[in-house]
């Protein structure tokens, strides 16, 4: 990849990609494209402001006019889409802003990059591309739905969302899809459990939990607290992206797994609280959100036997890790905790959340 459109990449994961990118790959030109929503801040890549390779470029990727420009001026031969609508919460009050962003969006970005890359744009039947072009879906084990007890999403396990987002996920992914078995278009889309680390919107749950518990504000809890995820260092989740885009066969779905064991959200609670020093007493029980999914679990087996990645952070490397960033951080988080993320804390856990 010599020239790269990043989509979504003030964001938390497309902000860690984007920094991973510019110091471990060779590349000649990286544009990224953001909205700058509530969860968009340049500020994330403030020590990339500088890099001659680096680019930003403030628009929405359902602006077919821009995108089309963008392609034009820079000659992309990669487009790695984060943009979306991420929170499930937002998701369930305004399922119309999901469903534009994540599905419509990445449709206007399929047909720019299916127009430039085409040999022959003008010939329908053409399945022939300019050699070592690639776009890649980033996706969400939440597009499977939930797991019982046992079990886990493979890349053959049928789509069955639960929510707005997922579902609006899930129409994308089915697009990408639809691309590549219709046009022949080189695109790959991966799939990964639940990330955390650095520069994460403090409404997910261990940003959340660590900002307030430092606070000593009290921590929201959906329902009984047992719902089961995978979790997954941002890092290591960067790296296999970048590895899908060097050696993925075109076409594959990948997932993305952080082989850390399965743990409840109650759990998490608790481990956070033991290793900040706070009592168990800050732990609040909410009222479980609609459709919340019981328990994910991600089998990474292809990616690792196909392209030999594997996550290399453990959780509890990765959680202290993360811990001490927002602490050293304090002043990145206090900035975003101001104004409307006050508004929407009171909205979705009540007013004595914030």
């Amino acid at each position: 990849m010599r020239s790269v459109l990043v989509t979504g990449g003030a964001g938390f994961i497309g902000s860690n990609f984007i920094r991973h990118v510019l110091c471990e790959e060779t590349i000649d030109r990286l544009v990224n494209l953001d909205a700058l929503t509530y969860a968009g801040n340049l500020e994330n890549l403030a020590d990339c402001a500088d890099d001659s390779r680096y680019c930003f470029v403030h628009g929405n990727i359902c602006d077919r006019e821009l995108v089309e420009k963008l392609f034009v001026e820079y000659a992309f031969d990669t487009v790695v889409n984060f943009a979306a609508e991420s929170h499930v919460d937002r998701s369930i009050t305004s399922p119309e802003i999901a469903f534009t962003t994540n599905a419509l969006g990445t449709q206007t970005l399929l047909e720019a990059a299916k127009r430039f890359w085409k040999v022959d744009p003008s010939n329908k039947f053409s399945r022939d591309y300019r050699e070592g072009v690639r776009f890649l879906q980033v996706s969400t084990d939440e597009v499977y739905g939930a797991l019982g007890s046992t079990g886990t999403f493979r890349e053959t396990t049928p789509l069955s969302p639960n929510s707005p987002y997922s579902a609006s996920k899930a129409a994308a992914d089915l697009m990408v899809g639809a691309y590549h078995r219709t046009f022949g278009f080189p695109a790959n889309i991966t799939r990964c459990s639940n990330n955390y680390g650095p520069y994460q919107f403090p409404e997910k749950l261990i940003p959340l939990l660590i900002c307030n518990a430092q606070n000593n504000k009290p921590l929201p809890v959906y329902g009984d607290g047992l719902q089961v995820r995978d979790w997954i260092h941002v890092q290591d989740h960067c790296r296999a992206i970048c590895a899908v885009l060097k050696n993925g066969q075109p076409g594959e779905v990948y997932n993305i797994g952080g082989d850390n064991g399965e743990r409840t959200n109650l759990e998490i609670v608790h481990l956070i609280l033991r290793k900040l020093g706070k009592p168990e007493s800050l732990i609040i029980h909410i009222k479980d959100r609609p459709g919340h999914d019981r328990r994910y679990a991600i089998d990474h087996t292809k990616i690792t036997r196909e392209l030999h990645w594997k996550p290399q952070i453990s959780f509890e490397e990765g959680i202290y890790r993360t811990i001490q960033w927002y602490m050293e951080n304090s002043a990145w988080v206090e900035r975003i905790m101001m104004g409307d993320y006050q508004i929407y804390c009171a909205e979705m856990y009540g007013s004595e959340i914030v």
